[in-house]
């Protein structure tokens, strides 16, 4: 059973960026990617971006993401490092017509101990998870058709500053 949060409660969080619509889309959703990057000790060493899919929570505020060997990962390696990552959550509604549908998320990260989230029900103990504090998004496909008078629609929020 995966863990997903309760609508009414994401209605009293005023800060959210996100749509009661994308919100609703996020709980059909099990896979997300996340890309995380290190920092060069030098300065001067150009890093290489890691790009993985994992399983996710959302609970309203914070995206939550972990895995069967977490503090092995290089997605967790790297976040201690480097706090900045992106998350994408997507689909395809159909093929024919193409149809697809997502969510974009900047976000920083930190690494919290929970108990209740997705892994929970993997028949794995673990309760490290890297979460995620969404700051930019980006929707396709969600609030309104994805294609609007032949051009790409997509709609953006940001975390206002104070």
């Amino acid at each position: 059973m995966f863990y997903r949060i309760y609508i009414d409660n994401v209605k009293r969080m005023s800060h959210t960026i996100l749509s009661q619509n994308e919100i609703e889309y996020l709980n059909t959703q099990h896979i997300a990617r996340i890309a995380t990057v290190s920092t060069s000790e030098d300065g001067n060493k150009l890093m290489q971006p890691d790009v993985v899919p994992v399983g996710f929570d959302f609970d309203g505020e914070y995206f939550y993401v972990s895995g069967m060997n977490i503090l092995k990962s290089t997605k967790y390696k790297n976040i201690l490092k480097n706090k900045k990552v992106a998350v994408v959550i997507d689909d395809l509604r159909t093929v024919d017509p193409w149809d697809p549908r997502g969510i974009r998320i900047y976000g920083d990260a930190d690494v919290v101990s929970r108990r209740g989230g997705y892994m929970d029900s993997t028949g794995h103990s673990e309760h490290t998870y890297i979460r995620i504090r969404p700051i930019k998004k980006w929707s396709w496909g969600i609030d309104e058709p994805v294609f609007t008078g032949g051009k790409f629609s997509v709609k953006r929020a940001e975390v206002e500053a104070g």
